[in-house]
């Protein structure tokens, strides 16, 4: 039986706080059978990973996929490496995106979309110490309407 819908392993909540995404896609990624299994066991940490384009090819760096525990010597490298499977058009639009000054490629999460495991992308810029306090203010006083629209919706004042 196939598996269906989306199944999410790894999150980079951090990324959305430092950065701020401009752009974002999604990418196969190439693994060995033993990375898929640990994956599948929900665990992975994308903390200090990035992308970056060599040669015309996608190539993730940092991510860790922690070794499977039942694997035997053919166990894989926890900071290996990884290619990125990524149409060739969208390529070369994520080099001119990152040919600005300041732009990254970033991981936002990992996870499985109908039995393939799948990374989301994001080009991000990042921010600076005030952006981020500017953000964190800006969200409170969004939060902070809704509420108060809730309320006055509710007939409570």
């Amino acid at each position: 039986m196939k598996e269906k819908g989306k199944k999410l392993v790894a999150q980079n909540k951090k990324a959305r706080h430092d950065y701020s995404i401009e752009d974002v896609i999604e990418a196969g990624i190439v693994l060995v059978g033993t990375e898929v299994k640990s994956l599948r066991e929900g665990r992975a940490s994308l903390v200090d990973g990035f992308a970056q384009i060599k040669n015309g090819e996608v190539w993730l760096h940092n991510v860790h996929i922690p070794e499977y525990d039942a694997g035997t010597w053919t166990n894989h490298e926890p900071r290996r490496i990884r290619k990125l499977l990524i149409n060739r058009l969208e390529i070369t639009r994520l080099v001119k995106a990152l040919h600005d000054s300041g732009n990254t490629l970033v991981p936002l999460s990992i996870y499985f979309k109908d039995g393939r495991a799948k990374i989301e992308l994001a080009v991000a810029k990042g921010r600076k110490e005030h952006d981020k306090r500017q953000a964190l203010r800006e969200k409170a006083d969004k939060r902070e309407v809704a509420k108060s629209v809730g309320r006055r919706s509710k007939g409570v004042e």
